[in-house]
């Protein structure tokens, strides 16, 4: 067997093999055979089926799967034996003129397109400055979380008159083109979250309103989209599609959420007895929970920014044709449209894979075994404290640990945050972090901007 490379440019290149019949014959020859033992024919005894006829009969697909075998070792051992960094895998290049005789084997030319991916250095200093934004976890934000405790554990009480957090309960009729109730149209009763209603205007009516008070409204002003109206006045989701009159709502009932007391009620019921004990326990508990929860925001927004700026400062080319017709043909259902419409975030992000595999490679950053397990018990163990299990004993977790490791999608995950950890802690060692204390709502604005 041989296989020659010819470079097309400095990311693309096409590898020629060249296949005798001695790379193939024998595998050929025992498939046949291992073929014709399983093989049943009318007027054949099992497995006494002549050789021909299962060569005749299956031969070509036989030869065809062998074929493939041999081929894809072939290039696997080249692009290993050739420290080859291919992106994708390589794609059959088929010739305008290319003939293959199957029915008469003998030697075999393919031809295979691969992309390459560039050659690259990445140099970080202390020189090099990134900025690390923080939430500053306030007062404000910590009574803020304390409030939606108490909202969460609170209850509903019925009040006189309606105010702008409030909820009705109401009765629906539906109305004709002249806003008079409509004979056999819908009655339906459903409820109102003033709260959440968009429209000024429509949210200026719903206030001050009591049991009995009644007025015309356009229902889509005060409901959330199509499946909200319909379920609203108990229609279905294509006539509220298309619901273009007003209706009669009459309050049937005014509802307000009443807060739960800040007390040690309140604190036993959200992290369970004696875990928590008094208000300034509660506030320092959610203080520190809020900065981790945050800390790992922070992290993200970081890599992000980070990927963004070096992507744009090492200018890296891609095999683009190549990736685009690598994209098609292992998933059919994609479409070309749909490849040319997202394959600039498609490239973004491989370039920045190719980054950090560089920056696992040149630096000899690994992640171990004992890394692994003691990473997926602080994970197995706090999905148990999340839900307010205790944890198994310890040899039972630990083969429930053994088995998520076990798992090639599930410990692939693991792995891929360990690594993830690890290129990020390399990252901030290696150049100049400014840190940067934001409100959450500055937070979540820089956050949200688009990179």
């Amino acid at each position: 067997m041989e296989i020659v490379r010819e470079n097309i440019d400095e990311l693309n290149a096409i590898l020629k093999v060249k296949i005798v019949k001695e790379d193939y014959n024998e595998s050929y020859e025992k498939a046949l055979k291992n073929v014709r033992k399983q093989v049943q024919m009318p007027g054949f005894r099992p497995g006494q089926v002549p050789a021909s006829v299962v060569k005749k009969k299956y031969g070509v697909s036989i030869l065809s799967e062998e074929l493939d075998k041999v081929l894809n070792q072939a290039l696997f051992d080249y692009i290993k034996e050739n420290d080859l960094n291919i992106l994708g895998q390589p794609l059959p290049k088929v010739e305008a003129n290319q003939e293959v005789d199957w029915k008469n084997p003998s030697d075999f030319e393919f031809s295979y397109e691969i992309g390459l991916a560039p050659n690259f250095e990445v140099k970080l200093t202390k020189k090099e400055k990134h900025v690390y934004n923080k939430v500053k976890v306030d007062d404000e934000l910590v009574d803020k979380q304390i409030n939606d405790f108490a909202k969460r554990y609170g209850k509903l009480v019925s009040v006189d008159k309606s105010e702008d957090n409030d909820m009705l309960m109401a009765s629906f009729k539906e109305l004709d083109a002249d806003d008079k109730v409509l004979e056999g149209g819908f009655a339906h009763s459903s409820t109102v979250a003033i709260e959440f209603t968009e429209d000024k205007k429509a949210k200026k009516k719903l206030i001050g309103l009591k049991v009995g008070d009644s007025l015309i409204i356009d229902p889509v002003t005060i409901s959330r989209g199509a499946a909200d109206l319909a379920a609203m006045l108990n229609i279905s989701k294509d006539a509220a599609e298309k619901f273009d009159k007003n209706v009669e709502l009459t309050v049937t009932e005014v509802k307000r959420l009443e807060p739960a007391n800040v007390d040690q009620e309140l604190i036993n019921k959200i992290y369970g007895e004696g875990t928590v004990d008094g208000v300034d326990a509660l506030k320092a508990k959610i203080e520190a929970e809020m900065s981790s929860m945050f800390n790992n925001d922070s992290d993200r927004l970081f890599k992000r920014d980070f990927a963004n700026k070096t992507i744009k400062k090492l200018d890296l080319s891609l095999p683009n044709e190549f990736l685009k017709k690598w994209i098609g043909m292992s998933n059919k259902e994609v479409t070309a449209e749909q490849i040319e419409a997202e394959y600039d975030q498609y490239a973004e992000s491989l370039k920045w894979q190719l980054i950090e595999n560089k920056i696992i490679k040149d630096n000899d950053l690994q992640v171990s075994n004992d890394e692994a397990v003691e990473y997926t018990k602080e994970l197995l163990g706090n999905q148990y404290a999340q839900y307010g299990m205790m944890i198994p004993e310890e040899k039972e977790f630990e083969k429930m640990v053994m088995t998520v490791l076990g798992n090639e999608e599930e410990g692939k995950k693991i792995y891929d945050a360990l690594y993830d950890k690890k290129v990020l802690t390399y990252l901030k060692d290696s150049v100049k972090v400014e840190e940067k204390e934001l409100s959450y709502d500055e937070f979540v604005k820089v956050a949200s901007a688009e990179a």
